[in-house]
């Protein structure tokens, strides 16, 4: 089995102990990401909305960082600090995940890093998949 290390300074740096992605046996593991924005390194204004695009731009650029993209998703996985947001977020969701929407599973939390409302991860397979 072989592991590789995925960084990139086009998402925001991990805040802990973790690696932004691991890529393992033709998978990519993205860790969870809240919406931070990567200049500022801090969570995006804007609320619910703005917090979920800038979570799934983070993963978008950890996965092209890596050699693959969004459309390679097979998992994701999505924690709410308020599951009130759930039908918000899947609207915003399905902007990116119309066609082929990977599995999923969505989780309401106590609290999220840095007072975020949002934080999502996801599997993907790695290759651009041509």
């Amino acid at each position: 089995m072989t592991k590789k290390i995925i960084s990139t300074t086009t998402a925001p740096a991990a805040i802990g102990p973790y690696s932004q992605a691991v890529e393992a046996n033709e998978l990519i593991f993205v860790s969870g990401q809240i919406g931070l924005d990567p200049g500022t390194s801090a969570l995006v204004p804007g609320g619910i909305a703005a917090e979920t695009r800038q979570a799934i731009a983070n993963i978008e650029a950890i996965l092209t960082a890596a050699g693959s993209g969004l459309n390679r998703v097979v998992k994701a996985t999505i924690l709410l600090a308020d599951i009130r947001d759930f039908a918000q977020v899947n609207d915003i969701y399905k902007e990116w995940f119309d066609k082929e929407p990977p599995a999923r599973a969505a989780f309401a939390v106590a609290a999220l890093p840095l007072g975020a409302r949002i934080e999502i991860e996801a599997i993907a397979l790695a290759g651009n998949g041509q």
